[in-house]
């Protein structure tokens, strides 16, 4: 009987050690759906056979950036050596409100001699799997994990409303210029502000008809 005993706890001990840690990520507090964010890229090859645009080729440019809904949180490109070219691109964008950045992404084929090429960087964020009730509320919960549809709520209004959804990548960058008194403005007002009990309690009447 004890050998029978023995043998079950190094059973045990044998396959406690053999235990292989799940990669659970709903064990702790932090949100399992988050908003994931993917990058388009639209590609306008405008001919600019000496260097520039033409009248009706940047008209074509201003109608494609007018099919795009250029907006806010797009990024502008200009693929190409020719100056001219990318001021007129950098025109047509303004009217837009838009700068074009420095750079340009990799694209699919080589840009044609006589040609620039015109790339619109559009990024979307959402959270994928969502709602996501995979998971009954019925069912028990012996890991203490949380529900799988934790934080759809909440992160997908957030990739709904973002502005710009590169922020939520790696925030913004500061201009450098900073601004005493717009910084200071809050503080000032609270500092200003009498303290809530200094006038007393207000006399409240309680009887009928007055």
């Amino acid at each position: 009987m004890r050998r029978k005993i023995g043998l079950l706890l190094l059973a045990s001990a044998v396959a406690g050690c053999g235990h292989v840690a799940q990669d659970l990520p709903d064990r702790g507090y932090s949100a399992v759906n988050v908003p994931v964010v993917s990058r388009t890229n639209y590609v306008f090859d405008a001919a600019a056979p000496a260097g520039a645009l033409s009248p009706s080729e940047s008209a074509r440019l201003d109608s494609w950036f007018n099919s795009l809904d250029l907006r806010y949180g797009d990024a502008i490109y200009v693929d190409g050596g020719y100056e001219a070219a990318r001021a007129q691109v950098a025109e047509v964008a303004g009217n837009y409100g838009m700068l074009v950045s420095a750079g340009a992404p990799v694209t699919t084929g080589a840009v044609a001699p006589g040609t620039v090429r015109v790339v619109v960087t559009r990024a979307v964020a959402s959270v994928p799997n969502c709602p996501n009730w995979n998971g009954q509320p019925s069912q028990p919960n012996y890991n203490n994990r949380m529900m799988p549809n934790f934080g759809c709520s909440v992160n997908s209004n957030l990739a709904a409303m973002v502005a710009n959804p590169e922020d939520l990548v790696h925030g913004r960058e500061g201009s450098g210029v900073g601004d005493a008194m717009t910084a200071s403005k809050a503080v000032g007002a609270y500092r200003a502000a009498p303290p809530t009990g200094s006038k007393g309690l207000d006399e409240t009447n309680t009887r009928k008809g007055n």
